[in-house]
């Protein structure tokens, strides 16, 4: 598990795996200097609900992982996580496609189910 800090104050963990790809969205958004809202759902074992924060480029961010070895990047995983980030909403935590999946994630018509 890793540990992604906002502001110094918020602290949440994902699995080392997520948190590369929540970075890299995270990080081309910012280069581009776009803010937008991140959200996601807070353990149960610590009350449940949701936390959203608003991210823009004077944030104070760290991403800190735990494993020794960097995971691979899903590229499917990358372009869904951006629509998120992209949208009105702003950045969900989504699961992971799996990468044989069809390449018509954003057909229309198409629905992608959050889980």
């Amino acid at each position: 598990m890793g540990k992604f800090t906002y502001e110094t104050t918020i602290k949440v963990e994902f699995d080392d795996r997520l948190l590369l790809h929540l970075q890299t969205v995270v990080g081309t958004k910012l280069r581009r200097s776009e803010s937008f809202f991140f959200s996601w759902r807070e353990d149960p074992s610590l009350g449940g609900g949701r936390t959203t924060i608003w991210v823009h480029p004077n944030a104070s961010l760290i991403f800190r992982y735990y494993g020794s070895r960097a995971p691979t990047l899903n590229r499917l995983w990358l372009e869904v996580l951006m629509h998120e980030a992209n949208s009105p909403s702003g950045l969900h935590v989504v699961p992971e496609p799996a990468e044989d999946e069809p390449d018509d994630t954003f057909a229309p018509g198409h629905v992608h189910a959050a889980g």
